[in-house]
């Protein structure tokens, strides 16, 4: 790099030795001087205790937030059970980290608190708040509530709920040299230059609109006042297995998302998690309030796909002109088993030819975090770019 210039860097490990894969990925995204952030996305099979320390070997006291993934996104193609670091550095970058615990129950209360921790003494004209969090934590928006009641409508939000590569066991966070989960962790990015997020899915409405006439902590009770679950079968014409066999409404509803209408657009919401047969409820965890119109999405691999080409596009035209010098690029586990493993590697390849040599990084996530408008911004389904000038 040329000294004084800002840059991005990216590098990946796929050795088994968590430690040594961990030094190896932070001393390739490292491409130049005065590293200010490091983000890394880790296979759920590593020790995350040694992918730290095999991170502070390299960077020292460079700030490091993390997490684990169902898979991780880099030049070269999706990879399972890699570590995966990217790094941002050089003139013109102001950050501050902060990670909030015991979220659960307190959600909204959690957002603002780490969001007034990360922002502390953070300064620059363009700023992003970077937010990781636990993937099995519901209503995931309060946590997006708690930020915006401390940002307002000014600076967005991008991130990703965190992976455990579909186990729904237990997903992770790093920050401060520990592990963390049942938390969230934050970067306030601050930069002289310009920041932009966007967010795309391959989506479109089918039918008519259908009101939400129940709901609490992250489920639909019911659509028009009938049971959710059926409204959302009967509309779809589905085989009688889905109806009672959670595992036969898993494999019909993972292409088949709800769509929330929210102020920028219909938003996708997975229904293929908890899988509530006896309750008839419907829901990724993630909040569909009382009086929302919703509507059923379809896609296809092609439709998709398209949404790469286009979260990239808009990020790099939000910069106004100026190049961008690497991008966060994050996709939905739920996509993943929709289009599968050709599909996710066509994905990777349409993100480096969009890309076009400019570094990229990101992970397979269980939701994607993109508000750029509204209040709102918990997104299943949909691929979220951060681009940097």
């Amino acid at each position: 790099m040329t000294s004084g210039a800002r840059w991005m860097g990216v590098g990946r490990s796929a050795g088994a030795d968590s430690r040594a894969a961990a030094a190896l990925a932070a001393r390739s995204a490292i491409v130049g001087p005065d590293a200010k952030l490091l983000l890394v996305f880790a296979a759920i099979t590593h020790d995350l205790a040694a992918v730290q320390e095999g991170i502070a070997e390299v960077a020292g006291g460079v700030p490091v937030i993390g997490c684990t993934t169902h898979g991780e996104i880099a030049p070269g193609g999706p990879s399972d059970g890699s570590v995966t670091v990217a790094a941002i550095g050089g003139p013109g970058f102001s950050i501050g980290t902060a990670v909030a615990e015991h979220v659960a129950g307190r959600q909204r209360e959690a957002g603002a608190e780490v969001t007034v921790r990360a922002a502390e003494g953070v300064e620059g004209p363009y700023q992003v708040l970077l937010l990781l969090t636990d993937g099995l934590i519901r209503d995931q928006e309060a946590i997006l509530r708690g930020c915006y009641s401390v940002l307002g409508a000014s600076v967005p939000l991008f991130g990703g709920a965190a992976g455990d590569g579909w186990r729904m066991t237990g997903t992770y966070l790093m920050a401060d040299g520990k592990v963390h989960t049942d938390a969230v962790a934050a970067a306030m990015i601050a930069s002289e230059a310009p920041l932009a997020v966007s967010v795309r899915h391959g989506w479109r409405p089918v039918g008519e609109a259908m009101l939400v006439t129940s709901g609490a902590n992250g489920r639909v009770h019911t659509l028009n006042d009938r049971p959710a679950m059926d409204v959302y079968l009967d509309r779809l014409g589905a085989p009688p297995e889905a109806y009672a066999d959670p595992a036969a409404f898993v494999d019909f509803a993972l292409s088949r998302p709800l769509g929330v209408q929210r102020r920028s657009g219909v938003r996708a919401h997975n229904l293929s998690t908890e899988v509530d047969v006896e309750g008839r409820s419907i829901g990724g965890g993630s909040a569909i309030d009382q009086g929302n119109l919703t509507w059923i999405l379809e896609g296809d691999r092609d439709s998709i796909l398209g949404a790469v080409d286009h979260a990239c596009a808009d990020a790099r035209a939000a910069l106004g002109g100026a190049a961008p010098i690497g991008m966060l690029t994050f996709s939905c586990a739920a996509t993943r088993a929709v289009i599968g493993d050709d599909g996710i590697r066509y994905e990777a390849a349409r993100l480096e030819r969009v890309a076009d040599g400019t570094p990229f990084a990101g992970f397979y996530t269980y939701g994607e975090i993109a508000r750029v408008g509204g209040i709102d911004g918990f997104h299943n389904q949909t691929l979220v770019v951060l681009a940097f000038a």
